[in-house]
């Protein structure tokens, strides 16, 4: 199809004011990260790098992320073990009901976010008589990075089929062999996908954090939020906020060039 230069001006103008709407905002607050006025004066009169070197001696940012990381960590682990398993029984298996397992499995990531932490809150606190801490963080977070795993998992496998794992069978290979010499390794870029994006997710949710956290236990989310609004903290909170839009880079450039439905078949 031939497009008129004019048509295609005028896309590539749309396309310019949809990124600068995007990333205009990121970009004010990485300048703003060496901004040496504490109120944000725009534009800035003089760059500093001490607001940086302060966010590296905080120990309440150091804290933070210790939080952020170790929650994130055990719940990607937990929703690929999870995740994985019911992928294969989705895309693997007949059975009555299979459809609806499907649904449910999705439903959470599209639940409002609020919905989802005063429901688990209610069910810790009120039914369980849990105490919020780190493991209802995990156990929360895990809720909606089980759907990340899933959706990923399912694709891939659909798309994957099953002649070689049935050729694997024929030649007298085990289940166990199949699935370590076959399926894991044509699956495993398609997990580590969702592994990173299920622990991005993980790392900057804070809706149902808020719910789910106890006494003491502040996600880098919550602390960003939390001193966003105090004077001596908020240079501090531009520079965390800088840091993560860089470092979010990473993963998010790996995920996509790991789930991509390329012509490689899902290998890199």
């Amino acid at each position: 199809m031939t497009i008129s230069r004019g048509t295609k001006l005028v896309l590539a103008s749309l396309m310019g004011c949809g990124l600068a709407f995007i990333y205009m905002p990121l970009l004010i607050v990485v300048l703003n990260s060496f901004n040496a006025s504490k109120t944000f004066s725009w534009p800035p009169s003089e760059l500093t790098t001490m607001w940086w070197s302060k966010a590296i001696s905080n120990t309440g940012v150091r804290e933070a992320i210790t939080w952020s990381v170790i929650a994130g960590l055990v719940a990607t682990a937990i929703a690929l073990i999870l995740g994985t398993c019911l992928a294969f029984a989705v895309a693997r298996y007949n059975f009555f009901g299979k459809e609806v397992i499907s649904l449910l499995v999705v439903l959470p990531i599209s639940l409002p976010g609020i919905v989802t932490g005063i429901a688990l809150n209610n069910t810790f606190t009120n039914t369980l008589g849990i105490s919020t801490g780190l493991l209802t963080i995990i156990i929360g977070h895990a809720t909606f990075c089980i759907v990340i795993v899933y959706n990923n998992a399912i694709a891939r496998l659909r798309r994957m089929g099953t002649s070689l794992q049935e050729a694997s069978m024929d030649l007298g290979a085990n289940g166990f062999t199949t699935f370590r010499l076959i399926t894991l390794p044509n699956l495993a870029s398609a997990l580590l996908a969702g592994g990173l994006l299920a622990f991005g997710l993980s790392f900057d949710e804070i809706v149902v954090t808020t719910f789910t956290a106890g006494p003491g236990i502040q996600t880098l989310p919550i602390w960003i939020f939390n001193n966003l609004f105090r004077p001596n903290q908020a240079p501090i909170v531009n520079v965390v906020a800088a840091t993560l839009v860089i470092f979010s880079i990473i993963p998010i450039y790996l995920s996509q060039r790991l789930s991509s439905d390329s012509t490689t078949g899902g290998r890199l």
